[in-house]
């Protein structure tokens, strides 16, 4: 947990998951924009109102290709 809530709402995305190669990063994902949409660290951010309807769009079988 955050204390500036970025992470209550997430979206794990596969990359370099398998196999895990070093200096690739990890644990990237889709999470909640910062004020003035701020550089993360190598993550997707999304204001709250748009990552809430791709939530209701996502299903287990959903693939989310980011380029």
């Amino acid at each position: 947990m955050r204390d500036d809530h970025l992470y209550d709402l997430i979206i794990e995305i596969g990359h370099n998951d398998r196999p895990r190669i070093a200096g690739r990063g990890s644990a990237v994902f889709i999470h909640l924009a910062r004020p003035g949409f701020l550089p993360t660290a190598g993550c997707v951010a999304l204001q709250q109102g748009p990552l809430m309807r791709l939530l209701t769009r996502l299903s287990p079988r959903s693939w989310i290709d980011i380029r």
